[in-house]
């Protein structure tokens, strides 16, 4: 029986259907109706992407609980992050604008302590075009990123 909060066609549906089957790089965490995934595309080791189990594509679609969690959730990637990378702080963005990504998706990239002035800010998104981190290491980072998340 489908699920009627996941609709077909949609990537991130197709993720939250087979979280229990998926690599850690696709489902590092889940909590809260939310789960956290390593960034696909693009080159910068650690970039996440918090995403709700079910088919939501504006904020203000979310329930309470999904936004509540969703806000404890940045908070820990936050600092999961900063332990796991070395991060000095994370960028967050809700942008859900590519197409056949409009479901909700809220990148959590790490803004490293040697980034390059070329990569500041919303220019984090130039490493959207750089060779994509290898899937071994998106698995060793989420890998990570779940032991912290679950000693803390």
């Amino acid at each position: 029986m489908a699920d009627a909060r996941l609709h077909a066609g949609c990537y991130a549906c197709s993720i939250s259907a087979r979280l229990g089957a998926l690599p850690v790089r696709d489902a590092a965490w889940v909590e809260g109706g939310w789960y956290l995934a390593h960034n696909f595309e693009g080159g910068l080791p650690g970039w996440l992407v918090l995403v709700p189990q079910r088919h939501v594509v504006a904020l203000d679609e979310l329930t309470e609980a999904e936004g509540e969690a969703m806000g404890r959730l940045l908070v820990r990637v936050t600092a999961t992050l900063r332990a796991v990378v070395g991060c000095t702080k994370t960028y967050t963005l809700l942008l859900a604008e590519k197409p056949g990504f409009a479901h909700l998706h809220v990148h959590v990239v790490p803004r490293m302590p040697d980034l390059p002035p070329d990569r500041v800010g919303p220019r984090i998104f130039g490493y959207a075009d750089d060779e994509p981190v290898s899937e071994s290491e998106r698995d060793r980072i989420s890998g990570l990123v779940r032991d912290h998340l679950a000693s803390h």
